[in-house]
């Protein structure tokens, strides 16, 4: 640090140390002036240059030093100047200060704190850059952050002094005044009558308001910044065009159409998306048949002669789109006209903040009008760029399906829940399944102890899993197909029949619009969306896969109801979209299911925790069925019972686990599920046991011998 910097920093560091060390806050407050209120109005009569002057010296130290006292300075400036003077002063001082704090920002942490922590600035950077003096605007009108934390944050930021210095004259002048004129009211108080008067009940009405005003106004002005460049229909012909007829669009559609609004809903593929087609209800049913192959191949355990399964997999993958067929009805073109919900069939391109262009299978196109727009396009399979992968040829989570001949040797690269689960399905089914992970291990969202159980449960049964082994290059050699993959400095050689690449899946973000509209992407390349699911157009949404943050078909549904009910109503009232609770499994066996937090998630936020587990190995209900393996792995806020995050890995975790997710969301704690009756023998019966096991480990010790003594006394 040069000399300048550590001199600044001393005097700085002096000078708040001696506000506090002199109790020089006692002056700020409101007892304080209304004491000295007659002094101080001698004060200003006599000398009004000189007082306003101090004053105004004052306020400008406290806010350059980001001292606490500054609103109660801005309501003196009413009681004391009145609200002309009082708002002329407050605003020029609070701004030249506010400055001083922004550049002594500047000049003594912007640097050091970058170096160490430019990642974390990111998003404010971001802010900056994207909208520049609005977004401090935004800052400064709606107060979301303490002022002081503002200037501090904006000098580590790249913004000019003085864009800083006019903006935040601006932007604070509505809440100066508010402030002001509730110190006017206070001033004129000479009686216990005078504190219900209208007009300060009225100033203290606008000091609550005043943050949803001004919300109002921010939304406004943005709403006419991204409308500039666009023309708004004088009427429209729907309330609602939902683009995509996945889960979210669904959801969408289905609570617009029972709200009695005129929804159009516009797939290009297949109603039901991912989902029905080519993700949960297909790999389940998959999975149903493979278990049912490994519990054939356990029959000795349970007495009965051991039976080795004859897989016919034509016939297996005809079951599979049989399922589909039956619950195909329920996301029907039929069904949801019948609801009331307009369906239409073809490619559905946002033209303009207001209006969609339908291309059909013909190429003839129509154009629909709206008053509000739910994008869910959903997500696709990733696929790596390796070298030599279109000439082998590979299978994904979607095309998988198509498969009428069970591979030989399967090679699966990814070891995410979709991997995990179609490598052991095929392996029950007869298939030799390799699959390659570049991590140290597979499921790395779940806890090591976590994901270990199921890697072991994975060899246990057949599959070779290769971790630490990264894909380099695909190729044929002497008609087989080959990965070669990079391990510990070498080269490993895998041949195999078929591929399923299972990398991970990206938000479908091109193709019907976005670009044109300049809608944001994130980094994680979803649609970039508000607390309300909002895109930068107030009336244009994005829900389900496509927006995030989680890709499930359960929180496509839940973000869904957000956007729709957002899109519907947001003139009226907007709701907050909540990810506080978000569950989900990964259905191997035993399956993984997790609500909350886990232990790496809690070490990375540094938060506090403790663990509390109970083995599924000594549950009676588990013994009985031979599939006592796994655990209920809780964690609690320390020193209580309140549940921070639950992982279950089990027969069934994904049914168990709703016990946890119920119990967060409405503020249960282990306490209360330990005193709930569960039935007897049940597999539920583990998350009972778990908060026994955590009861016992904070039972009261010193009341516990105090109690074992006065037993012995009663025994005389």
């Amino acid at each position: 640090m040069s000399k300048s910097r550590l001199v600044l920093l001393i005097v700085l560091a002096m000078s708040v140390a001696a506000f506090f060390a002199f109790d020089l806050g006692r002056f700020f407050s409101l007892e304080y002036l209304a004491a000295q209120q007659a002094a101080i109005d001698a004060t200003w009569r006599a000398h009004p240059l000189r007082t306003a002057l101090l004053f105004f010296l004052v306020y400008v130290a406290v806010t350059g030093l980001s001292l606490p006292g500054a609103a109660i300075m801005t309501i003196a400036a009413g009681a004391v100047f009145g609200l002309v003077a009082g708002t002329l002063i407050v605003s020029f001082a609070s701004s030249i200060g506010a400055t001083l704090a922004f550049l002594a920002s500047r000049f003594l942490f912007r640097d050091a704190i970058r170096r160490r922590f430019g990642d974390r600035l990111r998003t404010l950077d971001r802010g900056v850059e994207k909208e520049g003096a609005f977004y401090l605007f935004t800052l400064r009108l709606v107060p979301v952050f303490p002022f002081f934390v503002i200037n501090l944050a904006m000098g580590l930021t790249a913004m000019k002094a003085r864009t800083f210095y006019w903006v935040s004259q601006t932007g604070m002048l509505p809440g100066t005044i508010v402030y002001v004129n509730a110190g006017t009211q206070l001033a004129r108080i000479d009686s216990l009558h005078g504190i219900l008067s209208p007009a300060l009940l009225l100033s203290f009405a606008l000091l609550g308001v005043f943050p949803l005003i001004a919300r109002r106004i921010v939304d406004a002005l943005r709403a006419r910044q991204v409308y500039a460049d666009w023309k708004r229909p004088a009427r429209f012909d729907r309330n609602l065009i939902v683009i995509g007829a996945g889960s979210a669009g669904l959801v969408s559609a289905y609570i617009a159409a029972a709200v009695k609004a005129k929804v159009t809903l516009i797939e290009k593929h297949r109603m039901g998306g991912d989902c029905l087609n080519t993700g949960c209800v297909p790999s389940k049913s998959l999975l149903r048949t493979a278990r049912l192959a490994a519990q054939m191949r356990r029959a000795g355990e349970f007495g009965i002669e051991r039976v080795e399964p004859r897989v016919d997999f034509a016939r297996v993958m005809e079951r599979v789109q049989r399922v589909i067929g039956v619950i195909a009805r329920h996301d029907s073109v039929e069904r949801y006209t019948a609801l009331g919900v307009e369906c239409m069939a073809g490619n559905a391109t946002i033209d303009t903040p207001w209006s969609v262009i339908v291309t059909d299978g013909t190429g003839a196109t129509r154009r629909l009008t709206t008053r509000a727009i739910v994008i869910a396009a959903g997500a696709r399979p990733f696929i790596p760029p390796i070298p030599g992968l279109e000439q082998v040829g590979y299978l994904t989570s979607d095309t998988v399906w198509d498969l009428r001949a069970l591979p030989v040797r399967l090679l699966v690269l990814g070891g995410g829940p979709i991997g995990c689960e179609l490598a052991q399905a095929f392996t029950r089914l007869g298939s030799q399944v390799t699959q390659v992970e570049m991590l140290p291990r597979i499921m790395v969202r779940e806890d090591s102890d976590i994901s270990q159980m199921v890697l072991e449960r994975l060899r246990a049964e057949g599959v070779r899993v290769l971790l630490e082994h990264e894909a380099k290059r695909f190729a044929i050699d002497g008609g087989e197909k080959i990965l070669i993959a990079g391990h510990a400095g070498s080269e490993v050689r895998v041949a195999f029949d078929e591929l399923l690449v299972a990398a991970g899946r990206l938000p479908n973000t091109e193709g019907y619009g976005l670009e044109k509209l300049g809608i944001p992407i994130t980094p994680q390349r979803s649609v970039e969306v508000d607390e309300w699911m909002a895109t930068r157009y107030p009336n244009i949404f994005a829900c389900g896969d496509v927006a995030g943050p989680y890709q499930f078909t359960h929180t496509a549904a839940h973000t869904a109801w957000y956007a729709a009910v957002n899109a519907l109503f947001g003139r009226l009232r907007r709701f907050r979209a909540d990810f506080s609770v978000i569950p989900w499994a990964t259905f191997t066996e035993p399956e993984v299911a997790r609500v909350g937090l886990n232990e790496q998630e809690a070490r990375e936020r540094g938060i506090d925790y403790e663990v509390t587990t109970y083995g599924m190995e000594d549950l009676d209900r588990a013994i009985v069925d031979g599939v006592a393996h796994g655990q209920v792995k809780v964690l609690t806020q320390p020193g209580s019972d309140r549940i921070l995050g639950a992982t279950i890995v089990a027969e069934h975790a994904a049914d168990l686990i709703v016990e946890y997710i119920a119990a967060m969301k409405h503020g249960i704690g282990l306490n209360r599920i330990l005193g709930t009756i569960h039935v007897y023998p049940t597999l539920a019966e583990a998350n009972r046991y778990a908060a026994g096991n955590w009861k016992r480990a904070h039972a009261p010790r010193r009341l516990l011998r105090w109690v074992e003594r006065y037993h012995a006394w009663m025994r005389g």
